[in-house]
């Protein structure tokens, strides 16, 4: 009997609740690795603002080490899904098996550098003497962990994409538990400080490698990873690594919004606004992190009906992400707006913090209700293989509106300006996906038959 790929047989609406419902709690539950990390340091009265202000100066560079999962574990998973879709299944597997040594080389790569080059990096990316000894004592152990990271974040995407989201939520559940565990055990027990928190993330990492990596070679999985489909093949890594560029340029780009937003903190504001964004940012990941869950969710949807050729099914997916999407960060708004006070003080009671924080999180999340709309309108064009329009509308928020806007607006107006650079950019940017997303996808056939006649070019060559 045929196997039929539930992906393009059930109804799209059970689909994208089955896959993006697990994405969105493993995402949320993947944000606390930060968050909780926060949270301890926060409250341990060895650390408190100073070691909040250490672990949000190593934020960008965590972002990084994300975006290079990103890069490998997003890119590949969509061709996976993509060639999947069109019943290639060798060019599948080895999609599979090329991302994954791509990710394990990279992973060792950061470790290595980070390794070499720490006190520059810190230094780079905004650490005031005072934060720097407690930036180097988190970072210095994880970058020890960074082939962990990257390999569970990069290859959990495939998890999903082989049919089993319940699994890869289960990944996140099972780092996430672990370093909430050992983090009260290795700073408050053991009084191991920024290196505790450091410690319990990467040893949760390294159970979440181990964890995907046994998925793909035990029976659970459809696909497996072979030693066979692991031979670097130049023509897989470049349609890897060209499907993974919007989500990794987006990662990048944030991580250097978030350098040159700590350096501008610190001029502006001191440790305490570094402190207070920190936390900001801590609250960011959480609101955002099921933008994140659905994004993932639909992906494999769009990307395997689009090579089959359903593209009532692609518009339908797309459409009932993008209003789970703004229901999703408009709650999130409305309890920004309620509880300010309270969502700061989780982190930290002293009352300057509080009171910068309360004032960062009502200017930060303005215009937060459009972010839904922005992210999945955005990885439309990711999933159906237009990766330079993706690229383009990611880095457009960043690049071309938030970081030149977090270094004008200061100088105009000072450290209220900081703040509404975001809300500028996320406006701003969400018109132009509109744009975008209007003309993509009114015109999804006619991209379709471009990339089945690009296909055929290039195998009959």
């Amino acid at each position: 009997m045929e196997y039929l790929n539930p992906l393009g047989q059930e109804k799209v609406l059970k689909l994208l609740i089955k896959f993006s419902v697990p994405a969105i709690v493993g995402m949320v539950v993947n944000s606390l690795y930060n968050v909780v990390d926060r949270i301890f340091i926060g409250n341990s009265p060895d650390l408190g603002s100073y070691g909040l202000a250490g672990i949000t100066i190593c934020f960008p560079i965590m972002i990084i080490l994300m975006s290079m999962g990103n890069l490998f574990g997003v890119g590949g998973a969509t061709l996976f899904s993509i060639k999947l879709g069109e019943e290639r299944q060798k060019e599948a597997q080895n999609a599979l098996g090329n991302s994954f040594v791509l990710l394990m080389i990279s992973g060792l790569s950061f470790m290595i550098l980070g390794q070499i080059f720490l006190e520059d990096i810190l230094a780079l990316f905004g650490a005031s003497q005072t934060v720097l000894p407690y930036s180097m004592e988190y970072m210095r152990i994880i970058f020890f962990g960074a082939v962990f990271q990257v390999v569970s974040m990069g290859m959990n995407n495939f998890i999903r994409a082989d049919g089993n989201p319940n699994i890869a939520m289960l990944t996140m559940f099972l780092g996430a538990g672990i370093n909430i565990l050992l983090d009260p055990l290795f700073i408050y027990v053991f009084r191991m400080g920024m290196a505790g928190a450091a410690l319990a993330t990467i040893l949760a990492q390294a159970v979440s490698a181990v964890w995907v990596v046994s998925y793909f070679i035990g029976k659970h999985s459809k696909n497996k990873l072979k030693f066979k489909f692991m031979r670097l093949k130049m023509g897989i890594i470049t349609q890897i690594t060209f499907l993974g560029l919007p989500g990794f340029s987006i990662s990048f780009a944030n991580s250097l919004m978030n350098a040159i937003l700590n350096k501008s903190l610190l001029i502006y504001g001191g440790d305490i606004a570094v402190s207070g964004m920190g936390i900001i940012n801590s609250l960011r990941a959480i609101l955002l992190m099921p933008l994140m869950g659905i994004r993932q969710g639909v992906q494999p949807i769009i990307s395997f009906n689009f090579g089959a050729g359903k593209y009532d099914r692609v518009k339908t997916a797309t459409k009932l992400a993008i209003i789970a999407a703004t229901g999703i960060v408009v709650t999130g708004y409305t309890i920004t707006r309620l509880f300010p006070v309270q969502l700061i003080s989780m982190f930290n009671r002293e009352p300057e913090l509080v009171e910068f924080g309360r004032h960062a999180l009502i200017t930060w999340f303005l215009c937060l209700p459009v972010l839904g709309f922005h992210f999945i309108g955005s990885n439309f064009f990711q999933a159906i293989g237009r990766s330079k329009s993706a690229m383009f509308l990611n880095l457009t928020r960043q690049i071309i509106l938030l970081i030149p806007a977090l270094i004008v607006f200061p100088k105009l107006w000072g450290i209220n300006g900081l703040l509404y650079a975001t809300p500028f950019a996320d406006l701003f940017s969400a018109l132009l996906t509109g744009i975008w997303f209007y003309h993509g996808y009114k015109n999804l056939e006619k991209t379709s038959d471009k990339a089945v006649s690009k296909r055929l070019v290039a195998e009959n060559r």
